[in-house]
Formats: structure tokens, C-alpha cells, sequence
């Protein structure tokens, strides 16, 4: 593999595609399989059972499948799985899953996770996300598709993250953060929904109409949950384009804990 530099210690029992390159001092176990077109900077440790996809690009200095920060850990097997095309900054600490969560600590597809970003055991991200450098998921959080978090962003253990959602600078999460809105403060606050990311993202004038409303419900008219809920569900006829945002905004709703609550 003449991608893999003289220096670097790759256990013969690892995986890796022909076409992987490894930096200098890089160690990598042997329960690590890496595939085609993946790149590997300098002095990253990567162990545990870990597997990385196709196309990412993985920084120096990164710690990946180490064990689980949790107390309770007691060896059990855990597993770490990336998917493709995700761009891994440097100093990164993605942990490796534990039994009470399902094992497996997951990052999707197309994500892009800045310096400093720690993913603890269990956490579940999805695809086309943005971390900004030293955002902290603890243990348990979900995070939906194209989720931004703000620099040093800090996340509660069990905390769920939707859709399309975003927090600024220095923002804390202690409870769930609904699809589409936009939160900041410590403890986190819903300012806005993410009207300008919808519109990147190539959504239609009255699916974003239909987004407001849903704003208007759950922050501007002061009702209680189950009643706000009820309102967005009537949302589905007055505008059909934007079902599925509704769909996708009551099952969030629906699964959320009633000790937990929704940034509001």
C-alpha cells in the first residue's frame, strides 16, 4: 500500500482499500476497516471497531473508536460506523457506542465537523451537518439532517436535534431542539426558524409559508404544547407541498420526552 507512510503503524489484521493514504505516526487496530478514496492525516489514532466509508477526509491529530467516557463501561463490544465524503478537522474524539445505547455511535454522509468536535458514545448524526469547531454532544443525541451547531455548542446526553435546525455561538442544550428553528443562549432559546438555510436548500415559497406557521404555533401564540401541535397538524391541508415538513415536525414532537421538553 504505497499510500501508507514508513512511519505510519497500521495492524496487519486492519482493513484498509488499496487506494487509502495514511499520514506519519498514525496508529490504526486491527478491527478498523477503512474504504476506497478515504485520506488519513498524521498522528491520528484510530482503533476499536471502527469503520470509515469512501471519500472522507480525516485530519491530523484525531482520536477515533477509543472507548466510551462513561463510567459504567465495562468492555463491552461498541462499534464507531462513518459513512462517506465527511471532512474530520483536527482533534476531533469520536467514542465508540455502549450496550445501553445500542452500541453503535453513528456519523452519516456529507458531514463537515470542525476542530475540536467530541462525539460521545451512542450519538447518531445524520447527513449534510455542520459542527463548528468545539461543539460537544454528550452522550445519546440524535441530530437530523442538515443540522448546523454554532462553535462551542454543548449538548445535554439524550438531547434530539432536528432537522434543518441551527444554534449559535455558545449555545446549551438541555432539552430537544424541533425541526427548522434556530436557537441561542445558555440555556438555549428559540429565536427564529431557518428561513434563509430552507431557501439554499431549494424549498418552495409555500413550504417555507408553511414552516412560519409552524412557528408561529409553537413560539408567537403562547399555547401549550398539545395544543400547538394540533394547530401544525392542520397545516398539512392549507398548504399539501409541505406535508412531509409537518409529518416530520409532529413525530418529533410526539417522540419527545415530557421531562425533557423542547427549547422554547
Amino acid at each position: 500500500m504505497a499510500g501508507i507512510h514508513p512511519t505510519a503503524l497500521v495492524d496487519p489484521q486492519a482493513q484498509l482499500d488499496s487506494s487509502v493514504s495514511v499520514g506519519p505516526y498514525t496508529v490504526i487496530g486491527p478491527h478498523v476497516k477503512v474504504a476506497a478514496g478515504t485520506t488519513i492525516g498524521a498522528h491520528c489514532v484510530i482503533e476499536g471497531h471502527t469503520t470509515i466509508g469512501r471519500d472522507n477526509r480525516i485530519f491530523q491529530f484525531n482520536s477515533l473508536g477509543a472507548i466510551p467516557q462513561d463510567k459504567k463501561y465495562a468492555g463491552e463490544p461498541g462499534e464507531l460506523v462513518i459513512g462517506d465524503r465527511n471532512t474530520i478537522r483536527e482533534f476531533c474524539t469520536f467514542n465508540i457506542g455502549t450496550p445501553g445505547g445500542g452500541g453503535v455511535t453513528r456519523l452519516g454522509n456529507d458531514n463537515w465537523m470542525m476542530a475540536y468536535v467530541h462525539l460521545a458514545h451512542d450519538c447518531d448524526i445524520g447527513n449534510n451537518t455542520t459542527f463548528a469547531n468545539n461543539s460537544q454532544l454528550a452522550g445519546h443525541v440524535a441530530v437530523g439532517d442538515w443540522v448546523i451547531l454554532g462553535g462551542f455548542t454543548v449538548v445535554h446526553q439524550f438531547v434530539r436535534i432536528g432537522a434543518h435546525s441551527m444554534t449559535a455561538m455558545c449555545s446549551l442544550l438541555f432539552a430537544d431542539l424541533p425541526p427548522f428553528v434556530m436557537c441561542q443562549g445558555q440555556p438555549a432559546e428559540a429565536r427564529s426558524m431557518n428561513f434563509e438555510g430552507l431557501r439554499r436548500r431549494g424549498f418552495s415559497p409555500e413550504r417555507i409559508t408553511a414552516v412560519k406557521a409552524m412557528h408561529k404555533a409553537l413560539y408567537r401564540e403562547d399555547l401549550p404544547l398539545d395544543t400547538a401541535r394540533a394547530q401544525i397538524a392542520g397545516l398539512s391541508e392549507k398548504y399539501p407541498e409541505s406535508a412531509p415538513d409537518v409529518q416530520m415536525m409532529l413525530s418529533f414532537l410526539q417522540q419527545t420526552a415530557p421531562q425533557r421538553g423542547i427549547v422554547r
